[in-house]
């Protein structure tokens, strides 16, 4: 029998459990939210390496459900940092008053769908059990870190670290051998930090990434007055854009119907300007391979012209997979830092790690003495966190098991065979290729409905078809075949993670059109679920 019973168990306080908790609040439903970590914050409570910063721009990666919230929070920088995130996630959190319905230090270990009386059973990791009609996995698409596998790693004599799960009191490096295994957008943040401060720092690539500089600064007053005087249109402008922020800039232009001069300009414009722009320059970068061919051009011009030794620059172009189908990467000096004496690049495409020796990094070609370790390997993406939990849905079918082919989701809400239990920002949705906080906004919002929907009609179940599933499914897969980004080995289709099957996780229609297929199910009574009482 369990302890407790609710109307709905959310598990993540992150940006999706705090204003999934504060809808359902609305609704005058009871919840319980459980987190593993002993504050709120998710994504920014765990990944506190040197350097962590937003990708998107500050203004823009915040809620938009309260004007209220909106007009007394002032962001400081163009992109914050990690601590900054961290403290407005905590004002939300207090603002709101959402804590008391939060249990921290808590992780949850199953969650069972009990057929009889059409509920959730949650079980934590302290041996307490909850009931809920509703179960709701705020878990994060990028919570659950890859734990390192090389041999000999157990015998390294010195710390290691991980980037997604980094020490709160810090770490210091002054005077240290470092190396630093990756370069993905972690890396390509904490290395030019850790590089001041270490003696020596060697990084070690296994496939280079396409990074742009931030140009961060504190944020100009005169686009916060805008944006403030604005923010009615800007927000709206977010809501139906096809990645979920303005700064992007999309210019309906073709790269090939320029010339090569104004091509050049465009591509140096939005270089000056910085972000994720440079990805908006032409209309078809991400679907036409001779287009793209001209942002690796450039980008790779650049690269070269950054990184003063012609060996190292070459080895930090990519060559293997198109501009923007792996996620870009945001930089603050990322490339000028391989100009330092201090800095090595090994490329583990010539000379792969053959094992962690006590002393440090052994290569085919040579040792290399470390004092730490980073390992900046990335995440088990988007279905990671949920693999983790034991879930169980109809007939004790486990999700694992389940998605063992890859995940399948309807709008990457809900899953067929497990009844009221909703996935915010999950595989199936744009999430990943969008600015979260709006892809949040957007799930919690019509998952809102959807209860509210549901307790007018006095039915308490609701269920994806296994027919609408399919149909979602092969939908993502066939919007997705339009583009270049399966052809890149990116976490996007579980490349990083050995074993994982390769299916492309996100759905890359647009957030705008995205949200009207959301909002159309919704309007047709819910079509493609099935909805019944919990008695029938």
């Amino acid at each position: 029998m369990a302890d407790k019973a609710f109307d709905a168990v959310i598990v993540g306080a992150g940006f999706s459990g705090l204003y999934m908790l504060h809808r359902l609040r609305g609704l005058g439903l009871t919840a319980r939210v459980f987190e593993a970590g002993d504050g709120v914050g998710g994504t920014w409570y765990w990944n506190r390496y040197p350097g962590a910063r937003v990708d998107i721009e500050s203004q823009e990666y915040s809620y938009s459900f309260s004007p209220e919230l909106e007009d007394d929070w002032a962001w400081t920088e163009r992109y914050a940092a990690q601590p900054e995130l961290l403290r407005y996630a905590n004002h939300v959190a207090d603002r709101f008053d959402l804590r008391k319905d939060i249990q921290f230090e808590t992780r949850v270990t199953s969650a069972v769908f009990d057929e009889a009386a059409s509920r959730w059973t949650v079980t934590t990791d302290r041996g307490e059990t909850v009931t809920g009609r509703f179960c709701i996995m705020a878990t994060g698409c990028l919570s659950s870190a890859n734990d390192p596998q090389f041999p000999g790693l157990e015998s390294f004599q010195g710390p290691t670290y991980h980037t997604g799960r980094w020490p709160h009191e810090g770490v210091d490096f002054t005077g240290k051998r470092v190396a630093v295994i990756g370069t993905g957008s972690s890396a390509i943040q904490s290395i030019p930090e850790i590089a001041r401060q270490a003696a020596r720092l060697t990084v070690f690539q296994r496939t280079p990434n396409y990074s742009v500089p931030a140009h961060n600064g504190p944020l100009d007053p005169k686009f916060a007055a805008d944006w403030k005087a604005n923010r009615a249109r800007h927000r709206a402008e977010q809501r139906v854009s096809s990645v979920g922020f303005i700064a992007h800039d999309p210019n309906d232009q073709s790269a090939l119907e320029v010339s090569d001069e104004e091509r050049q300009a465009i591509f140096e414009d939005r270089w000056r300007r910085g972000g994720f722009s440079l990805g908006g320059a032409f209309n078809d970068i991400g679907v036409n391979m001779e287009a793209n061919l001209t942002a690796q051009k450039f980008v790779a011009e650049k690269i070269r012209e950054i990184v003063k030794d012609p060996k190292t620059a070459e080895a930090l172009v990519p060559k293997t997979y198109p501009f923007g189908t792996k996620r870009l990467c945001i930089d603050t000096g990322y490339y000028a830092t391989f100009n330092r004496d201090n800095v090595e690049l090994v490329d583990l495409r010539e000379t792969p790690i053959e094992a962690i020796t006590p002393a440090g990094v052994r290569t085919s070609a040579k040792e290399y003495p470390a004092d730490a370790i980073v390992f900046a390997i990335g995440f088990d993406a988007m279905t990671g966190a949920l693999n983790r939990i034991d879930i169980r849905g109809r007939e004790g079918k486990a999700l694992k098991d389940v998605w063992a082919d890859g995940p399948k989701t309807y709008l990457g809400l809900m899953v067929a065979g497990f009844p009221n239990l909703f996935t915010i920002t999950g595989p199936g949705s744009p999430s990943v290729l969008s600015n979260m906080i709006v892809s949040i906004e957007q799930h919690v919002d019509w998952i809102t409905d959807c209860l509210a929907w549901l307790g007018q009609r006095q039915a308490s179940v609701i269920e994806a078809t296994p027919e609408a599933q399919e149909a979602w499914v092969a939908h993502v897969n066939e919007v997705a075949d339009t583009t270049l980004y399966p052809l890149a080995n990116s976490w996007y289709i579980g490349a990083n993670v050995p074993g994982k099957p390769r299916v492309f996780m996100p759905y890359v229609g647009g957030v705008g059109l995205y949200r009207e297929r959301c909002d159309a199910v919704a309007a047709n009574d819910y079509e493609g679920f099935e909805v019944r009482s919990a008695a029938s």
